[in-house]
């Protein structure tokens, strides 16, 4: 039978990281920083005296010793401001991570009880539904640390009916429970309203002596009823979990709940992620990936080789290239991340071969005819044997021009996007830099469902860059070699001033931050941190056994295509 024979892929290179990436990575190391804080040292403290921990605290002692903690969406409502008090909300009140837990990686979704007493704002609800949408993909254990105190009421127009808001989250808590997906909640403060109704269709339920469950609080029930009442009379631990049966266990503080969760996830079936491996040991990329910061340049015209990237991402930098002698501009091949098989899909760089006109170079980081039908063809493959695909974008769009309307690429980008939409396996993104037009499309971005989307500091994601959205508004205005028509200078200096405007307006809407702050990405991550990130993911594509396929590699699919390239009639 067929049997992978894997290359080693990349070469030596010293880091040089620039002055321009140290300082991406410092402010988005700041930025983090200041997420972290919440609402700032007043509220942290203010946490402590109630006896309580903060909400990254609790994440911290519900985590292996020594593991990775890895946020994802931190940056949902970036330098946004709401109500007439303009109120930040940092991570949308809201912390989201996926954490290691007796050895089984599960994601926490955690109120942040330094930020307005965990209230959802909005984008709340859709980035803890995201964060479900992720455990349902993966099949992993979904753990709820709750201390919420409901809507934030000036701006519930924006939270609380619409398709995707808060009473989605519901259903995504009854989707995952059908899927089989284990949630457990621990309730520690506050739970209003729809923060009452998160926890409760968990398969366990832990409630602290100072947490209540309640629909309205007794501020508002002495308002109706004219009663008298706490919080904790009407909805605490006594009620819940000695009369309602709405919780399974009532505990004296945070740390006892986080030990109950910590107990429970113990108890479930161990990760597949060992059987998965087969014969191999997860290793590091023989080149180092701190180099990664250096071989990719902030610029988005200048070139390098995608293969170095590769080769600082995989185990032992070791490569089985697939179809590598069509569609130059694209690079298709199998790896191993943590020891487990990956399927990899990337954008080349620079010139690349014409394949119809010897002797002639064409640019990279397009997708051409040979390229999407190349790209449809692996991914089809890896879907069917149950191959993770990692996507590498670094991409300015699709051909055009006569030649490529005549060659069908609209059809055949069809084809590629019917095939990302369709896929069961999972699928990781990654914003290496470039992601423009329909090519951000059709190499699987977030509006085709990945996983996870994760950009860099120097990621520019947008239909096109300002420069050419400015020439294509003032089109009219312009000669055919993009020069202002005017009648005289005074017409000319406002047609010039007015697309400056445009390619700087455009221009600072590619900023990754603001497509995080609008959840059109799901984390920004240091170049230097993404073999980390998806070592993290790809072991969770693989821990669950049972709920998609993964066939054995001797039958996989990926060797027909080898087969047929090779048969020559």
């Amino acid at each position: 039978m067929a049997k992978l024979i894997f290359e080693p892929i990349g070469s030596p290179h010293t880091a040089n990281e620039s002055a321009e990436m140290k300082a991406l990575d410092a402010t988005l190391e700041a930025r983090r920083a200041q997420l972290r804080q919440g609402w700032g040292e007043k509220y942290i403290e203010r946490t402590h005296a109630r006896d309580k921990m903060t909400s990254w605290e609790r994440i911290e002692a519900l985590a292996d010793p020594d593991t990775p903690i890895r946020p994802v969406l931190s940056f949902v409502n970036w330098n946004e401001t709401f109500g007439e008090e303009e109120r930040t909300s940092p991570s949308a009140g809201v912390i989201t991570a996926w954490v290691k837990v007796h050895d089984r990686w599960v994601i926490v979704i955690a109120n942040d009880n330094t930020v307005a007493s965990g209230s959802w704002w909005p984008r709340t609800p859709e980035k803890i539904i995201r964060a479900q949408n992720m455990a349902l993909k993966l099949r992993i254990p979904t753990i709820y640390l709750v201390d919420c105190s409901g809507l934030f009421l000036p701006e519930q127009s924006r939270t609380f009916s619409g398709q995707g808001q808060a009473g989605h989250i519901f259903a995504m808590n009854s989707r995952l429970s059908d899927a089989g997906v284990p949630q457990i909640a621990g309730v520690f403060g506050d739970c209003i309203a729809g923060g009452g109704y998160m926890p409760l269709i968990s398969d366990r339920v832990y409630m602290t002596e100072q947490a209540y469950m309640v629909i309205a609080g007794a501020a508002l029930i002495q308002g109706a009823k004219s009663q008298n009442l706490s919080s904790l009379d009407i909805g605490g631990a006594d009620v819940h979990v000695h009369l309602s049966n709405c919780a399974d266990a009532r505990v004296p503080d945070d740390q006892a709940a986080i030990a109950q969760i910590r107990k429970d996830i113990a108890t479930l079936p161990s990760s597949a992620v060992p059987y998965y491996r087969r014969d191999s040991e997860p290793n590091a990329p023989h080149f180092n990936p701190i180099e990664l910061a250096d071989l990719v340049p902030v610029s988005g015209s200048a070139p390098y080789d995608v293969r170095q990237v590769i080769a600082r991402l995989i185990d032992d930098s070791l490569w089985y290239e697939v179809l590598g002698d069509v569609g130059a501009e694209v690079v298709t091949g199998i790896a191993r991340i943590s020891g487990l098989h990956v399927g990899i899909v990337a954008n080349e760089q620079g010139l690349t071969n014409h394949p119809h006109q010897p002797g002639h170079k064409r640019p990279g980081g397009i997708l051409y005819r040979e390229g999407v039908a190349k790209i449809a063809a692996f991914s089809r493959a890896c879907n069917d044997d149950g191959i993770p695909i990692i996507w590498l974008q670094d991409i300015s769009g699709f051909d055009i021009g006569a030649e490529a309307e005549k060659q069908g690429l609209l059809g055949y980008g069809s084809s590629l996007i019917y095939t990302n939409s369709t896929n069961q396996v999972p699928m990781i993104t990654v914003l290496l830099r470039k992601a423009s037009g329909a090519g951000y499309y059709a190499m699987a971005g977030l509006p085709y469902d990945p996983v996870v989307q994760l950009s860099t500091p120097v990621t520019r994601l947008a239909v096109m860059e300002g420069r050419t959205l400015a020439i294509g508004a003032y089109n009219s205005r312009l000669d055919d070699n993009f020069q202002i028509i005017a009648k005289d200078e005074a017409e000319r200096e406002r047609i010039a001033a007015g697309m400056k405007a445009v390619e700087a307006r455009i221009e600072d809407d590619m900023d990754p931050y603001k497509s995080a702050a609008i959840m059109n990405t799901d984390e920004i991550v240091q170049l230097k941190e993404l073999r980390g990130y998806l070592e993290s993911i790809v072991e969770m594509s693989y821990q669950t056994h049972g709920y998609r396929r993964v066939k054995n590699p001797r039958i996989w699919s990926l060797h027909d295509l080898d087969i047929l390239r090779t048969v020559r009639i």
